[in-house]
């Protein structure tokens, strides 16, 4: 690929998701968007972007946004962030809660669902230590292709197989010919949506917990300082965020501050004196 076909291909992604194409990764071009080329009957990568060059196509262009978005996930990645979420964020929302209250938490990069069914399987383990508190689940991604299979509920057995304990692979699931499917119980209470973390979070409410893990890796500072910033605005005062492994907030924002000793997790700086759990 010519390097004015590359450099419009980095500029449209970044306008459209924020996503940084760096030339190293230059070699997703051919496997991720070969079969865009095919579908819409260009014989060629290079041929594809061409013509998006020459005639813009909005749809196009959203569909090679998608296709280069990176959609790796599976059910309780990393273990950390969901142990805490058990151990240290349900104790302290159960303490600081009235009886019966929900909860609002936003994976704002859910992909095809397993993140927010990781968390709805811990809540209902919970239950019995939540004072009442209801759990109430916002699922956001750019990608309409990966939301579709996450509301479907339905994984293979490679899926289940990854990071799935095998008790809660027999409690929550069953089988439906090659696939599994997750118990309905587990998705009422999850709201799966389209959006884009460049968009404006006003719109979204405020929220308990926030899991943003594993997507601001490919944004460059300017939009990850951005993003961190507003989602501050969007946590509770005494709520949480968790980040990815290799994500930190230092030298982006001032508006987060580690938990000391639980990897991956933040509060706001201004977090208010809380009850004990």
């Amino acid at each position: 690929m010519n390097t004015e076909d590359f450099a419009f291909l980095v500029q449209m992604l970044k306008k459209k998701s924020g996503h940084v194409l760096s030339p190293d990764k230059g070699y997703l071009l051919d496997s991720r968007l070969s079969p865009i080329a095919r579908r819409e009957g260009y014989g060629s990568v290079e041929e594809l972007v061409r013509a998006m060059r020459t005639r813009p196509n909005e749809g196009l262009n959203w569909q090679v946004t998608e296709a280069m978005t990176t959609n790796e996930t599976f059910f309780f990645r990393d273990k950390t962030p969901f142990e805490l979420f058990k151990t240290e964020v349900i104790p302290h929302l159960s303490a600081n809660r009235r009886p019966g209250a929900k909860a609002k938490i936003w994976c704002a990069a859910a992909s095809s669902g397993q993140e927010p069914y990781s968390i709805a399987m811990i809540a209902k383990e919970e239950a019995p230590r939540m004072n009442g508190m209801n759990v109430d689940i916002l699922a956001t991604d750019i990608s309409d292709k990966v939301l579709e299979k996450a509301k479907t509920g339905l994984y293979t057995q490679f899926e289940v197989q990854r990071g799935l304990p095998v008790q809660l692979l027999v409690k929550y699931f069953e089988k439906a010919g090659d696939l599994w499917r997750i118990d309905p119980s587990l998705r009422q209470n999850i709201t799966f949506r389209k959006f884009n973390l460049l968009e404006n979070f006003r719109t979204m409410g405020t929220f308990d917990v926030i899991f943003c893990r594993n997507v601001l890796i490919y944004f460059d500072q300017a939009t990850k300082s951005d993003i961190l910033n507003r989602l501050s605005q969007a946590l509770a005062p005494d709520g949480y965020l968790f980040l990815g492994a290799a994500e930190t907030v230092m030298g982006l924002s001032d508006a987060f501050a580690p938990v000391p000793g639980k990897r991956g997790l933040y509060v706001r700086k201004d977090r208010p004196a809380a009850k004990v759990a």
